[in-house]
């Protein structure tokens, strides 16, 4: 109702004419894992880092209710998985929310963006599936505020996969596994999504995110994800992202995509 009430302004500059603007939202795929890593995580991408523009639209979109914002997210994100795994079938998993995040906000974001992101890169000739057969298994504190080590002990044996789903995400299919959510920080998060997944027999490819956190200390953050990109020999990719006309986005997935029959999308 707000978006079509008032003028849309940009949430990294309050430029008037889009959500995001051409120069607010900056795409550069690389491995940007947090230090130290926990056991278990896998290969972890990220689109940006969690700072700026990137960092007001997630906020926007979580806790906010600018659900429009979706659209150019899920694309980072499509265009970051894409770079990551750039061959093969795909098998994209959630990380769920809580029932009672879900409750409050009336959606599961990760969720949404991982389907809008399955959709996309489906339509560019992709063979992809969107698998939802992560959940909950026990109730955990709010991580805010948390460490790394109480981070991954809040989370610890906290997600299953859900019984009918275990077939499903045993890796008979032959398609790349990989984790999906907004933010990595500690990646606590991701690690524990990673152990449930393997836990049916399948192998996780990587662990792919919106953004990541900015971490202190040696060696640089964005530095040591430009190196690391360069040595798995997948070129880190920096353009802007416009919020209205997405179509240099599409076209450079469309180029990391290699097209395979059969394309699907199955919630």
């Amino acid at each position: 109702m707000l978006d079509l009430l008032l003028p849309t302004r940009c949430v990294g500059c309050d430029r008037r004419g889009s959500l995001l603007c051409d120069a607010c939202l900056v795409v550069a795929p690389a491995l940007r894992a947090p230090r130290p890593a926990p056991a278990g995580l896998p290969a972890c991408w990220s689109a940006t880092l969690y700072e700026g523009a990137a960092r007001q639209a997630i906020l926007h979109y979580k806790e906010r209710g600018r659900t429009a914002l979706a659209v150019p997210l899920a694309h980072a994100l499509a265009f970051t998985l894409a770079t990551a795994v750039p061959e093969g079938a795909l098998a994209v998993v959630p990380v769920p929310s809580a029932g009672r995040a879900v409750r409050a906000r009336g959606h599961d974001p990760v969720r949404r963006l991982a389907a809008l992101a399955v959709r996309q890169l489906g339509g560019l000739g992709r063979e992809v599936t969107l698998r939802t057969d992560l959940r909950h298994g026990r109730r955990v504190a709010d991580q805010a505020g948390l460490s790394a080590a109480q981070r991954a002990a809040n989370l610890a044996s906290s997600l299953r996969v859900d019984p009918a789903g275990k077939g499903r995400l045993s890796g008979r299919s032959g398609a790349s596994m990989v984790i999906v959510d907004d933010v990595v920080t500690t990646g606590a998060t991701l690690a524990e999504a990673a152990r449930a997944v393997r836990e049916t027999g399948a192998e996780v490819a990587a662990a792919v995110t919106v953004a990541a956190t900015r971490r202190r200390g040696p060696p640089d953050f964005l530095t040591e994800g430009k190196e690391n990109a360069k040595a798995v020999g997948s070129p880190v990719r920096h353009m802007s992202l416009p919020s209205a006309q997405l179509i240099r986005l599409e076209r450079q997935v469309e180029r990391c995509v290699q097209p395979s029959k059969g394309a699907s999308s199955t919630p």
